[in-house]
């Protein structure tokens, strides 16, 4: 079996009394698109630091594409790219002249050949804009340009922190399809993001962390497996009469929104059409009932919970992000 491009084990880090990373198990195959997602806040882009060799870990093990990264002295292996943040260039210098000087300080990117610079400002659609001054891009495509500034490596391991953030719906399709490109054509693809939906739709197998730890690895498949009915705003005339009729309809959970405006109710189809037909024989007017999250990101919601901090991770999660554990190889 081929070893993963990336295996990182027990990973810690802590800021002064902030534990920003607990005992952080992260391992992404060979090839593809593996999701890296959590609230804002949870520890992700410090996760990425610490892979690109940005931070120093306190604990654990991380391997790129099979090296130590202690062992390559603050610089990344051959095949490793990425971002975090939003990436920085000079600004009064063009995207094109910001990756010529960046080709000539890497000599990974240098030995790539004059067209790679031409071909990564292609794939990241600036082409157009390949001559303008950086100082007149919009974020968006500053983002697109630290992806291009990647692609000067040829990746076979490219490490990502929210690079559709900022970018215009346009922009974000561009980048998704070129990552999904890159995934075929065997590149592996750590996509970090807080929007569950995004990395539904590209990672074949996420890992969630909140609060520094994971709460779950495994694949997205298992995810939606154990995914509860869709989340449901609702608002009617009487939210609190409507919140006790919830509690005698069976299969129907009902909280208060957290926004203070409604109810949250979940529930299969049926259930919901039941318990619709019941508030109108009850007198009450539902006045707008709107789908405000899928079954997936009602279970990243569950998993992100404060009161899930802390908490075991399932051992479905733990087996998954150990199942490429080789012993032997791992400090």
């Amino acid at each position: 079996m081929e070893r993963p491009a990336l295996e990182a084990f027990g990973v810690s880090k802590r800021y002064g009394v902030r534990e920003a990373l607990r005992d952080v198990d992260l391992v992404a195959p060979a090839a593809g698109l593996h999701g890296l997602v959590g609230p804002n806040g949870a520890g992700k882009t410090t996760l990425m630091r610490v892979l690109l060799g940005l931070v120093r870990r306190d604990h654990g093990s991380v391997h790129l594409l099979g090296r130590d990264l202690d062992s390559t002295r603050g610089m990344l292996p051959d095949g490793v790219a990425g971002f975090v943040d939003t990436p920085a260039f000079y600004p009064y210098l063009s995207g094109r002249r910001n990756l010529a000087l960046l080709s000539r300080l890497d000599s990974q990117a240098a030995s790539t050949g004059p067209g790679r610079i031409d071909d990564a400002l292609e794939q990241a659609g600036l082409g157009a804009r390949a001559d303008d001054a950086v100082a007149g891009y919009s974020a968006g495509m500053r983002q697109r340009l630290g992806l291009a500034a990647a692609m000067l490596r040829s990746p076979r391991l490219l490490l990502l922190d929210e690079p559709t953030s900022s970018l215009d719906p346009a922009g974000a399709r561009t980048v998704r399809s070129l990552l999904r490109k890159l995934a075929r054509e065997g590149t592996a693809v750590v996509l970090s993001s807080h929007d569950m939906t995004e990395v539904e739709e590209l990672c074949p197998a996420v890992t969630i962390i909140h609060n520094g730890r994971v709460v779950f690895s495994g694949l997205s498949e298992e995810l939606r497996r154990r995914a509860p009915a869709s989340m449901q705003a609702l608002q009617t005339s009487n939210d609190r009469a409507a919140l006790q009729l919830a509690l005698q309809q069976p299969d129907v959970t009902a909280t208060p929104a957290r926004d203070g405006a409604g109810l949250d109710v979940s529930g299969d189809a049926a259930a919901l059409d039941a318990y619709v037909i019941a508030l109108g024989q009850a007198g009450i007017a539902v006045r707008a009932l709107e789908r405000r999250a899928s079954p997936l990101e009602s279970l990243f919601l569950q998993l992100t919970q404060d009161g899930v901090t802390g908490a075991e991770p399932p051992a479905s999660s733990r087996e998954a992000s150990r199942g490429s554990q080789r012993s032997p190889e791992v400090s």
